[in-house]
Parts: structure tokens; C-alpha cells; sequence
């Protein structure tokens, strides 16, 4: 058995599957029968039960069809329950160009190889990629997996360090789990990686700036894209400036190869884990991404919109307890983050969790302030524990979420990258307030669905880490972007139980003094000329104190 084996007996490459029940254990403090000290303790606000979730707010999907502005890659008229999706179309067609991603078996993927009479020519580098993985059936040592992989990367050979994979491979997994994985799961990501031509055979679009569009491809398309990440064999994607794809995130794993930080092992397990269930068992479903980039925002001094229902909670979490909401990823404007590098807080953990996010970094540049990235379909594949420096791979989890009539999973995710401030000071200006403001409006923002129709936005404290925000106006600004769109807000402080009690407070006292959402845009301008603008770090009034003492005269 594993050395890292979780509490109830699930391995990481274990064959039995135990399905995921803690989702009733998460929701006990929400049920009616809580006592009022249970309530006063862990949640504050409008029940759970009261707020908008898919599947049941959710009006019917149109059929699935491929459109303009919407790439279907596989066969939409055949799409069955619980039945692998077919590729469309039946035999690939290249796009080696600026629109699409270059994918690894294009004929213009060229590379130099031997010929016949010593030299050297430009050959194919597919055919490189599939006898260097092939002759990897026999491994025995990480050191011949990274010959492998720099067989067809030959000009950052000393520039790759394999550390991390080395000490996974060779101190993290025991005999055992080693050979289990050199004979069996290694062997079959090698299986998944070459059926690539096969699997993925019409151009994707690269979602670029500026331009509304969508991809819907299969699960099982998805985790031939990641094992090719994985094998690093997506090309032109390791020059880290000026090149074609500088402002796209990194997609291949070289980078989770290396150094010697724990982060990397307990990443690699939980990455090892959905490789292991996608191998195992093909998934079945489809994942949506849709680059969402808007002109017009509304005038916010104007609004005259009123505070929607708020559930605040000190205890949870926004992917374990927000199932059928939209739940908000506190992104990078390179979507993931560093999550195939050192990163791991909340978007790169639930990245690696949900590993069908990080093929979104294989086409979506990076967001500009008026767009966001919306995926839908989602798988969570690993349950965890910890954050940050604490974050270990706990067991594998079985998603129970309801499929669409798309066989998505039910699961809607949005990435909105908070602006990075440097200085406290900063972000109470109006002109910041604005941008953050309609980021978040920009990912909450669905046209043509009624209120009644939208699902609950679960979030957090958006921006408030390494960003620099201050939760307090943070919440705020999520609340007054909520109720524009017409959405409420479940809001999760992640232990802070003093924030909760604070933000739960705020807008009670709002809503009682029937203030817009235009009212308390231009409370918060006015904080800014009155208290911020002359400071030189911190105001000596607080966001809060000044909105209560302004309110009460």
C-alpha cells in the first residue's frame, strides 16, 4: 500500500474505487435542523437550500451544434449517456498557423533527424515523439523518461532539470508503487499520448483576445491533450519571451519536473491519480471553454439594482460546497496560474484537482480586463487537504455531479484575474474599483437569462493573497457585481469567522438602508477622497467604519 494512503483506505494506484459521500458530511451545517448556536457559529445570511443551482434554475440547453463562434470537436448528433464521444471529423486536418494551436503530429512539425549518409535533416518530429515514448516500455528509471522526453526537446537539455520526477519516482512511491507505475501506468499515458491523431482531429481555435468563442470538446480528448503536456510535446511552447504563443500560458510539464520543493510530489500524485482513472476507465462526458470578452459594462454611479441574498460561511469550500453554482477561480490573467510550476493556492489547486482546466492553458492567451474564461464540464478527480506549503493529495474522488443534456457535467467554472496591487492605497481608487468591478460583472454576466434562471455565484476572498486585496472591499465588490448580473452570493471565508460576521453585517445594514447598488459605488468613491487619497500607506478610518458612521448621519 501507499505510504501517503489516505484515511479510508483509497490508494493512489490502488484498483478499488470508494465512492465520494463527504458532500453530506460538508452540507450538515446548512440543513434546517442546525441549532441557532450551530447557525450563529457557521453560516449567516439566507439558507443554502433558498439559492439557485443547476441543474433545477437552469432553463433547457439548445441542441448542441457547431457554430462561427462556437468549435465542436466531436460528433454532436451521436451523443449518448455514459457512451465515449465520437472525434469529428473521422481523419485530421491540420491548421500549422497563427488561428489554431500547432498540434505534435502536424506534417510542418519538423525536426532535425539523422539520414542515411551521417547528416542531418528535417524530418518528422512526430515520428521522433513515437519511438522515443514507444522504446519507454521496458523503463525502469526516471532517468530514461527524461532522455525520452529531451530526445525530442534537444535544445533545453541543459536547461530542464527532472529533479522533482526523480525523487517522486525513486524516494515519494515505494518498490511497489514504482513498478505499478513504470509497467502500467506509464505504459498506458503512452497509449493515450500516440492516439493523439486519432483522437483529436479537427484544429482548435486558440482562444484569442478580444473575440467571444467556444470549444466543446470530449473528456476523453482532453486527456490525450494532457498526456501529450505531460510527454512535453506541444511545440513552440517552451521559449519563455517573444515568441508566438509569449502571451499564452506554459502547457508543457517540464517545469512540475524540477527543483526539489514537496509541493512537486504531492502535485505529481494528484496529476498520477487522474492520469490513472482516464487510463483505466475512458471518461465519457464534454467540457465547454468559452473566452467571454465584453464591450459595454453598466454605468455604476447610475445603477439603481438592489443587494441580492447573501449566504456567508466560515466553514467549507467553494468546489465542495458550491456544487451547482458558478464557482469563481481567483485567476491569473494566464489562466492556472503557476500550476505547472511551484504555484499552489486556489487556482492551482483546483486545477489539479479538476485537471480538464489545464487544457484551457493550450488556447486561451492571457485575459485582458474585460474578459474572463468560463468552463463548463469539469471533472474533480482528487480530494485534498491543506493549502499552500500544506497541501497534500488526499484520495481520489468520485464526482457525482448531473450531467446536461450536452453530457457536461453540471459544473461551471469561472476564471477572473483580480488586478495585482502593490500598494493598499491603490485599490480604493475609483478608476481600480471600476476595473474590478467589471472583471467580476464580466464573469457573472450571461446574456438573455433571467435572474430566475441563474445559478448562485459561489466565491471567496477574490484577489485578497499574493494580489494584495482588501477582503473587506473585495466582498463588496463581488456582492454590487452579483446583483447587476442578477445573482446571489455564497461566500466563503475560509475559517476567517470574524470576516464573515462583518460582511454579513455590512450588507444587512445596506439592504435596511435601501441603499442601490449606484449608492454604494459612490460610498466608495467618496472613502476614497475623503480617507485614501491623501495617505501614503494605510487610512486611519476603515472601509466599513466610514460607510456605517456615513450611513447613520
Amino acid at each position: 500500500m501507499m505510504r501517503y494512503i489516505a484515511p479510508c483506505g483509497v490508494a493512489l494506484f490502488g484498483a478499488l474505487e470508494v465512492t465520494h459521500r463527504s458532500w453530506k458530511r460538508h452540507f450538515a451545517f446548512h440543513t434546517a435542523e442546525c441549532s441557532f448556536k450551530d447557525v450563529k457559529e457557521s453560516w449567516l445570511g439566507t439558507p443554502l437550500e433558498k439559492l439557485n443551482r443547476k441543474p433545477v434554475c437552469c432553463m433547457q440547453e439548445p441542441s448542441l451544434r457547431p457554430s462561427p463562434d462556437h468549435t465542436v470537436t466531436v460528433k454532436f448528433d451521436r451523443l449518448k449517456e455514459n457512451t465515449v464521444p465520437i472525434p469529428h471529423p473521422d481523419d485530421f486536418i491540420d491548421r500549422w498557423d497563427s488561428l489554431h494551436v500547432k498540434m505534435p503530429y502536424s506534417p510542418m512539425n519538423l525536426y532535425p533527424v539523422d539520414d542515411r549518409n551521417g547528416g542531418r535533416i528535417s524530418g518528422s518530429r512526430w515520428k521522433v515523439i513515437k519511438n522515443s515514448l514507444e522504446n519507454l516500455l521496458g523503463i525502469r528509471h526516471p532517468h530514461e523518461l527524461k532522455e525520452a522526453i529531451l530526445s525530442y526537446n534537444v535544445s533545453y537539455a541543459r536547461k530542464w532539470d527532472f529533479t522533482a520526477l526523480h525523487d517522486f519516482c525513486m524516494k515519494t512511491l515505494d518498490e511497489d508503487e514504482r513498478t505499478h507505475f513504470f509497467k502500467s501506468i506509464l505504459h498506458e499515458m503512452i497509449a493515450l499520448t500516440l492516439k493523439l491523431p486519432n483522437l483529436c482531429t479537427q484544429p482548435i481555435p486558440l482562444l484569442r483576445k478580444g473575440k467571444n468563442h467556444s470549444i466543446t470538446m470530449s473528456q476523453e480528448q482532453i486527456s490525450c491533450l494532457l498526456a501529450n503536456a505531460f510527454f512535453c510535446t506541444f511545440p513552440r511552447r517552451n521559449a519563455k519571451k517573444s515568441s508566438e504563443y509569449s502571451t499564452y500560458p506554459e502547457i508543457n510539464f517540464n517545469r512540475l519536473f524540477e527543483g526539489k520543493s514537496p509541493r512537486k510530489a504531492e502535485k505529481l500524485k494528484t496529476l498520477i491519480c487522474y492520469f490513472r482513472r482516464v487510463t483505466e476507465k475512458k471518461p465519457t462526458g464534454l467540457v465547454t471553454f468559452t473566452r467571454q470578452c465584453l464591450e459595454r459594462f453598466p454605468d455604476w454611479d447610475k445603477s439603481t439594482k438592489k443587494l441580492r441574498r447573501l449566504h456567508i460561511t466560515c466553514e467549507g469550500t467553494i468546489e465542495g460546497n458550491g456544487h451547482g453554482m458558478l464557482q469563481v477561480d481567483f485567476a491569473n490573467r494566464f489562466v492556472g496560474g503557476g500550476v505547472t510550476s511551484l504555484g499552489l493556492v486556489q487556482e492551482e489547486i483546483r486545477f489539479i484537482i479538476n485537471p480538464e482546466l489545464i487544457a484551457s492553458r493550450l488556447f486561451t492567451e492571457e485575459l485582458d480586463p474585460n474578459e474572463c474564461l468560463i468552463i463548463t464540464g469539469a471533472e474533480q478527480y482528487s480530494e485534498y487537504t491543506g493549502y499552500s506549503e500544506t497541501y497534500k493529495w488526499d484520495r481520489s474522488h468520485e464526482d457525482q455531479t448531473a450531467r446536461d443534456s450536452w453530457q457536461r457535467l453540471t459544473t461551471e467554472i469561472v476564471a477572473i484575474d483580480a488586478f495585482h496591487f502593490r500598494n493598499h492605497i491603490d485599490q480604493f481608487s475609483p478608476d481600480k474599483i471600476r476595473r474590478e468591478l467589471n472583471k467580476a460583472y464580466c464573469g457573472f454576466f450571461r446574456e438573455g437569462i433571467q435572474p430566475e434562471n441563474l445559478s448562485a455565484v459561489a466565491t471567496g476572498n477574490w484577489g485578497c493573497g499574493a494580489f494584495g486585496g482588501y477582503n473587506r472591499l473585495k466582498a463588496l465588490i463581488q456582492l454590487l457585481a452579483a446583483a447587476e448580473t442578477g445573482r446571489d452570493v455564497v461566500y466563503f471565508t475560509f475559517g476567517d469567522k470574524e470576516l464573515m460576521r462583518e460582511v454579513y453585517n455590512m450588507h444587512k445594514f445596506l439592504i435596511e438602508k435601501n441603499q442601490t447598488v449606484g449608492d454604494i459605488y459612490k460610498l466608495l468613491v467618496s472613502y476614497y477622497h475623503k480617507e485614501c487619497k491623501n495617505c501614503s500607506s494605510r487610512p486611519e478610518m476603515k472601509l466599513y467604519t466610514y460607510i456605517y458612521n456615513y450611513l447613520k448621519h
